[in-house]
């Protein structure tokens, strides 16, 4: 613990978020250049001005990071390809900050994006992984909804975690999303509207379930002198940690890898989970968000239940969650699904959010999860984002 080097001289700006859609004709490859020409509107930049670029994508192949670099004109000095679906942004961003503190690219573009054809979906989990197809789908196990419902059933058994809590994180997140022009979700949802909803995977309901989607999100990690040239204002990046397979001994995943490098981040930043005015956290299904507000240290697992009844979630509550309505609310645009928590939680400390405003939003908890296999998802991590005022 305690190792982790400051991340001096680095900035992040101009969050991006290309609208999305339920489904789209147009290629992975299309929606990554409206996120970069997006962000060359919101900067001045060119394609030749970026000298880095990071990307994430279940949808762009068999183009990886190379691919793309060529379709988009691009000629950079530092690339990177994440294929960690929900942890991508965070991973992203932390990659993209070293390298720029280290003089390995001085602009970095961080993009993902998918599309979501007819087929897209159905694609996606056929080539998903190995491990799926060898030891999940021979067996009927068809998608993430019932492994889901595993690890959901297991956590709300071992923790006293009930349907009514998921309940009252989904409608705050509905609440959320209504300020949000790009949600996908329009309505109101009720905590009645939820408990009745049909049953998809026991005890996995309809609203416990994301929309895919097509779409991009987008971000500029650089030095401070060039958001300054650019006239960019900006966030510093206080604290992250990313973790892989963390407990492969457990049965069944009850914690993710935030649990084994929690003391790290908060270190760190120099800050605790008190310090928070928001928290934008992964949410493919509630139960991963409960799992995350114990494992990112807000309180014991034992204690969710009561945790989740004396906080309110809504952009102007006692601890905003997901104030663009997440995913289960705005919609899972694939890989960018693990990008727009950093690019809400930017937006809401630069003042820019694309709905209502968290009151004097001055930092931002910001985490992924991705890679799910049977029973855990591989990849974690998380990042505090802070306005410049703060030090």
């Amino acid at each position: 613990m305690g190792r982790q080097k400051p991340y001096d001289g680095v900035v992040v700006c101009a969050p991006v978020t290309v609208p999305y859609a339920r489904y789209s004709d147009k290629t992975a490859h299309w929606w990554t250049g409206s996120a970069l020409a997006a962000l060359s509107r919101q900067t001045g930049l060119g394609p030749e001005d970026f000298d880095g670029f990071c990307f994430a994508s279940f949808s762009a192949g068999p183009d990886t990071v190379v691919g793309m670099v060529q379709h988009l004109g691009l000629s950079p000095r530092w690339m990177d390809h994440i294929p960690t679906g929900g942890a991508s942004g965070v991973m992203a961003l932390r990659r993209a900050a070293r390298a720029v503190q280290m003089g390995d690219a001085d602009i970095v573009a961080c993009v993902a994006a998918d599309t979501n054809q007819i087929d897209s979906f159905r694609q996606t989990l056929q080539g998903f992984s190995r491990f799926s197809q060898d030891a999940t789908y021979p067996y009927g196990f068809g998608g993430p909804n019932a492994t889901f419902a595993l690890i959901a059933d297991n956590f709300m058994r071992e923790y006293g975690v009930s349907r009514d809590d998921f309940a009252k994180l989904c409608v705050a997140q509905r609440d959320n999303a209504l300020s949000n022009p790009f949600a996908l979700m329009k309505k109101p949802l009720t905590h009645d509207q939820y408990m009745q909803a049909r049953p998809i995977s026991d005890p996995i309901h309809l609203f416990d379930c994301v929309m895919p989607c097509a779409g991009a999100e987008a971000f500029i990690v650089t030095t401070p002198e060039k958001a300054r040239d650019l006239g960019l204002s900006t966030a510093r990046l206080a604290a992250t940690i990313e973790r892989h397979n963390a407990f492969p001994e457990d049965p069944v995943q009850t914690r993710g890898g935030w649990a084994r490098d929690i003391d790290d981040l908060w270190s760190a930043a120099g800050c605790g989970p008190q310090d928070m005015d928001m928290v934008q956290l992964y949410d493919d299904y509630p139960v991963i968000v409960a799992m995350q507000l114990a494992d990112l240290g807000f309180c014991e697992k034992p204690e969710l239940s009561r945790f989740i009844a004396d906080n309110d979630f809504t952009i102007s509550g006692s601890l905003p969650l997901n104030t663009n309505g997440g995913q289960l609310s705005a919609g899972q645009a694939g890989a960018a699904g693990g990008f727009q928590n950093v690019t809400e939680g930017l937006r809401q400390i630069l003042q820019t959010p694309l709905g209502d405003q968290v009151p004097d939003a001055k930092r931002a908890l910001i985490s992924g999860f991705g890679l799910v296999n049977y029973d855990r998802g591989i990849c974690t991590g998380a990042a505090v984002l802070e306005q410049e005022v703060l030090r």
